[in-house]
């Protein structure tokens, strides 16, 4: 079928205004609905973006972007995640424009080895390795040609989380060869039982080699044996009445049960075959995003937007939706729900009745699965998103901001404040951009509060907020493309009042100000709209410019969360050994290697500081007296 030249690379370039700069899949569709092409990207934006300018693509390529009437999106924590995905979706739909493209570059791996009899160590170490399979050593010290390699993982935190299970499990030393070989006493690691400490010959080479065995036969798939092996040993010694010995060996078991239940991309051993509808809806708009496991695997997602009720309950909708999308298709044995529905065993003897066995409904509150539903629930409030704005464009989503408002023309700029906080701890204000190409996430402003005195009050956190924004604009910035047309506050008549105020005492006041509240019991879909001296106004559900006003509060509001999340994070990782003189990053992870954690080293005697590698005589009472005085 020969395509429209020009006009697949139009439906292309409309979807960019509403695409976000994450990782992702995009799926190319023609007029039939068909799968044409099936594409990964580090960047949604930029990918799709590419194949706009089609003077520059290959003749096969723009022959598929002239073929493709529609696309669908799906975001992805990490590219490697999308790369998994793309390979899935091309196993299972065979898109005709698709090739196999073995990409493995950002994948991580574990690496085991090399032991004594493959030209390595005696005792071989438990590695994380990231980057191409195919270019994981060449020659030299530690040969890694002969390793075992066991991957690839999503990415390197579940990685990090595996050898850490593996560690606790079998007890393999992760330190390098110049430590090893440095060692005269056990490291931190043995002491909290995580390494049988063969560097001081605690463990004989046999021994060792046989918890080797035991990694090798878990992340190969045979951990059922290993676990029935150790619950023997376990029940052995509890016989001999030796329970501390049984004591490590429930602790190795328990470790790893963990360890069985780590995955990150498919989730076999938790999901199996599965189906999770999330739901997100802004007022009369609703999407359910479904996501398919079959054996543990995602086997692809798809968007469904059906026609609800704004007053109909979430979990009303999911079980109508349910019953419907089963009618004709068979479905698994697990049904994960982002809401609770209230006549979930209907659901489940209705579902079971049709499906000729027991199918279970589930709304997970922790784990994985939640995690799983959690993950689809953002896909639905994207490929939401993209629905409403595919229905109304910017501009004239634009035009009626500025009827509602009463303004004189389409605003160009539209600024968007909230603030966020825990009980008056690491205040912050946030400032969203937007515009007629969408957000401008590069014009987003973060504020830490310095005040002591507003941490915790809204209205003061807001204030200095506009203080900061504005205390240094001029007449010269109104022309510059940076002074707002509307702004737009999270909050009812006492921010709006507030914001005001302060703009006053800036002697800046024509500026439109708008605060945007929930309506009554907070419900979405009912908010009041406050403007100086006018009375509050309210949309209708249905409203577009009602939507759109709602993806903009909830960008401020998902902004603001974020950088305090950030900035409380950063504060419970502060180390305690930085800002100490003589201390840098070096020196640093020289003591964090050795000693294991920042509490060890401030609670370390002089001699052990000593030493530690790298720690002179003089730094070592340097840091002595910083801790102890």
């Amino acid at each position: 079928m020969d395509g429209v030249p020009g006009s697949g690379a139009d439906v292309i370039r409309a979807q960019l205004p509403t695409l976000p700069d994450t990782p992702g899949v995009y799926r190319m569709l023609a007029a039939d609905g068909s799968v044409l092409y099936v594409g990964k990207a580090k960047n949604l934006k930029r990918r799709v973006a590419s194949y706009t300018r089609t003077d520059g693509l290959p003749t096969r390529t723009r022959r598929m972007v002239s073929l493709t009437r529609s696309m669908e999106f799906v975001t992805t924590h990490t590219e490697a995640e999308a790369l998994l995905l793309e390979a899935n979706l091309i196993r299972s739909l065979l898109p005709p424009f698709n090739i196999l493209v073995k990409d493995d570059r950002s994948f991580s791996y574990i690496v085991i080895g090399p032991s004594n009899k493959r030209g390595g160590h005696d005792f071989p170490r438990l590695m994380h390795h990231r980057g191409s399979a195919e270019r994981r050593g060449t020659s030299g010290k530690g040969n890694r040609r002969e390793s075992d390699l066991f991957g690839p993982y999503a990415s390197p935190h579940l990685v990090g989380m595996t050898i850490a299970a593996l560690q606790r499990a079998f007890l393999l030393r992760t330190c390098d060869d110049g430590v090893f070989a440095s060692r005269t006493r056990p490291c931190l690691q043995h002491q909290i039982k995580r390494c049988s400490a063969p560097c001081v010959g605690r463990v004989d080479e046999e021994d060792y080699a046989a918890q080797v065995q035991g990694v090798r036969d878990v992340l190969s798939g045979r951990s059922a044996e290993v676990q029935a092996e150790f619950a023997r040993h376990m029940l052995d010694s509890s016989d001999r009445l030796e329970y501390e010995d049984a004591a490590r060996w429930r602790d190795r078991i328990r470790a790893l049960t963990a360890l069985q239940s780590r995955q990150d991309i498919n989730l076999e051993d938790t999901l199996g075959d599965a189906d999770v509808l999330a739901l997100h809806r802004e007022g009369a708009a609703a999407c359910v995003q479904a996501f398919f496991f079959r054996g543990g695997r995602n086997q692809g997602t798809r968007a469904f937007f059906p026609r609800v009720d704004a007053e109909e309950e979430a979990g009303d909708i999911l079980a109508a939706f349910a019953a419907q999308l089963y009618a004709d298709t068979p479905p698994p044995g697990l049904l994960l729900l982002s809401d609770p529905v209230e006549s979930a065993e209907l659901l489940e003897e209705a579902l079971s009745l049709s499906a000729g066995h027991h199918v279970a409904v589930e709304c997970p509150k922790r784990g994985p699965k939640r995690r799983a539903v959690e993950h689809a629930q953002t896909n639905a409030r994207d490929a939401l998103g993209r629905r409403l704005a595919e229905r109304s464009t910017q501009a004239t989503l634009l035009e009626g901001v500025a009827r509602v408002f009463g303004l004189p023309d389409a605003p160009r700029r539209v600024e968007i404040y909230d603030t966020s906080h825990i009980q008056g701890s690491f205040p912050v204000g946030a400032m969203v951009v937007a515009g007629p190409e969408g957000f401008q996430r590069n014009a987003y402003r973060r504020f830490f509060i310095r005040d002591p005195e507003a941490a915790g009050n809204d209205y003061a956190m807001l204030r200095e907020t506009f203080t900061r924004r504005f205390h240094r604009s001029s007449d010269a910035g109104r022309d510059s493309g940076q002074w707002p047309d509307l702004v737009l506050i999270d909050g009812g008549l006492g921010q709006l009042n507030a914001v005001k105020d302060e703009l006053a005492m800036l002697q800046i006041t024509d500026i439109p100000l708008v605060a945007i509240a929930k309506g009554p019991d907070r419900n979405a879909g009912r908010e009041r709209f406050f403007r100086p001296g006018q009375p509050p106004l309210t949309l209708e559900p249905n409203d577009p410019v009602l939507h759109f006003l709602q993806r903009l509060r909830d960008e401020a509001h998902r902004t603001a969360i974020d950088s305090h999340r950030a900035r409380r994070m950063k504060a419970i990782s502060h180390s305690r050994i930085d800002g100490i003189p003589g201390i840098g990053p070096a020196r640093k992870k020289a003591l964090l290697h050795h000693f294991g954690s920042a509490t060890a080293v401030a609670s370390a005697g002089l001699k052990d500081l000593e030493a530690a590698p790298g720690i002179s005589e003089a730094i070592a009472r340097k840091l002595y007296e910083h801790f102890h005085g």
